[in-house]
């Protein structure tokens, strides 16, 4: 299953699309290389959610939390971690399995850390720099947050 997107506004369309099947709980994987439109889906996500800052990459804090949408947005991003016991002291699986909906930067580095349900979005630059997102839904939820839209 796989969407290809000709800007920005159509990689935020999409995330739109997913944001409003959002639960508690929901944990997306973003993986892809650098540049690739995972920060742009993560602020369609937030619009969608009704958040009012703009989320930007968060590199340098490895998580941020946006709590004025609909539901509260926890945006990780885990590629200056070294380690998967790193998770435990940004508290990783508790705010995932938590209150909010989780967006995963970099979410495939530790595959031990990865929820058995979630979607998985494998973002990919094309040649001609479209960007192709390839969903891979695990379990009941990503199967919900993918259906129809992909």
């Amino acid at each position: 299953m796989s969407f290809v997107s000709h800007s920005v506004e159509e990689t935020q369309a999409l995330a739109h699309k997913i944001a409003q099947r959002a639960q508690a709980g929901d944990v997306i994987l973003l993986v892809g290389d650098l540049g690739a439109g995972k920060t742009h889906f993560t602020q369609g996500f937030a619009a969608a959610l009704g958040v009012s800052d703009v989320p930007t990459s968060p590199t340098f804090n490895l998580v941020c939390e946006y709590t004025d949408g609909r539901l509260p947005l926890y945006h990780f991003d885990l590629y200056r971690l070294e380690d998967a016991d790193e998770l435990e002291d940004i508290d990783y699986y508790g705010i995932t399995e938590g209150d909010g909906v989780s967006l995963v930067e970099w979410g495939d580095k530790f595959e031990e850390a990865a929820p058995d349900d979630c979607l998985v979005l494998d973002f990919k630059v094309e040649e001609d720099g479209t960007r192709t997102i390839h969903a891979h839904p695990r379990g009941e939820r990503g199967i919900e947050l993918s259906e129809g839209i992909f």
